[in-house]
């Protein structure tokens, strides 16, 4: 059996419709998104299922909604294959979350009130701030994190060689593009985002999220976690808190993550669960000999359990299948 990694999406990746055709196929799936329903006393299904997109990217929906999405595209996985083996995982900032809850860190209950409570702390944040990022395409890293220092921002997101998140007050955001060329960054460009992820303009929510992760029950998870503030597995209770905390302002090591998963836990295919393909595009630009698979939906799940990888890997897959 080859070395498996499961791999969750963050905020951005979101997509009106996300999860409504495995809800209709998937009793599994449609028993997370009833649960979420319940929990939350609303209905984020509808807002997930059928928006407007408006109301999908707020952060107080979408944060939950891709948890509770991404264990979806799990469970109709397990409901095809059973158990999958599975030697690492990692999710990218919210998608951490959603990581833990599938390595049985804490419940999909309590997950789910812990990734709620996130998503309104943010976006009460980014209400109360004025913040913006800025993405750094084709830079050397030591260029892009000088003129963070200089332009007295945070590096939000190491996403891939090459492309870097800075993130912080909107004017010194724009100060940064304004300087970035002559930095020898090629292209910096604002993102279309309501504030400062990732950056000490989120403090106000790790502040305030603190209670709710002490008060959340956690066991060390079934596989290991590679946390975003370390790049490095992360086992106990009391550490998974710390981590999970100082994500929100800290910087997403999401180029280190994928090296540590290929390099040294020797990663032989990743298995992103959540919309959009965006971790799959990141992997390609880091170690683009390692496969990736992408379960969005019920289309790209038949694609994943037919997919044919070098002989190795189709051999995992049969033996998945069963």
């Amino acid at each position: 059996m080859k070395r498996i990694a499961i791999l969750f999406a963050g905020q951005g990746a979101q997509t009106v419709g996300m999860g409504k055709d495995l809800v209709a196929k998937y009793p599994a799936a449609a028993a997370l998104f009833n649960e979420a329903d319940s929990i939350l006393g609303r209905s984020l299904s509808s807002v997930a299922f059928d928006g407007p997109e408006t109301d999908l990217v707020q952060t107080a929906n979408c944060q939950p909604a891709l948890y509770v999405h991404g264990l979806a595209c799990l469970a109709a996985l397990r409901a095809e294959i059973g158990d999958l083996p599975t030697h690492c995982a990692a999710g990218l900032s919210l998608g951490e979350f959603t990581a833990h809850a599938a390595a049985g860190t804490f419940t999909f209950a309590d997950g789910l009130r812990l990734v709620a409570e996130r998503g309104r702390l943010m976006q009460e944040a980014c209400a109360r701030t004025t913040g913006a990022m800025a993405a750094m395409i084709g830079g050397e890293e030591d260029a892009v994190r000088q003129l963070a220092v200089e332009c007295d921002v945070d590096v939000a997101n190491f996403n891939s060689p090459g492309q870097i998140v800075l993130s912080g007050e909107n004017a010194k955001i724009d100060s940064a593009i304004a300087a970035a060329k002559e930095r020898g960054i090629r292209i910096a460009k604002k993102l279309n985002v309501a504030g400062a992820y990732h950056s000490r303009l989120m403090q106000s929510a790790a502040d305030a999220l603190a209670p709710t992760l002490a008060a959340t029950p956690m066991q060390p998870p079934r596989f290991p976690i590679v946390a975003n503030v370390t790049a490095r597995p992360v086992t106990a209770p009391a550490e998974i808190r710390s981590h999970l905390s100082a994500q929100v302002t800290g910087s997403v090591r999401w180029t280190e993550t994928i090296e540590f998963l290929v390099d040294v836990e020797k990663i032989e295919l990743f298995l992103e669960l959540g919309p959009g393909g965006v971790l799959a595009g990141l992997i390609k630009r880091t170690r683009k000999e390692t496969p990736v698979l992408s379960i969005t939906d019920c289309a790209t799940l038949d694609a994943t359990l037919d997919a044919t990888l070098d002989a190795t890997l189709d051999a995992t897959l049969a033996q998945l299948r069963g």
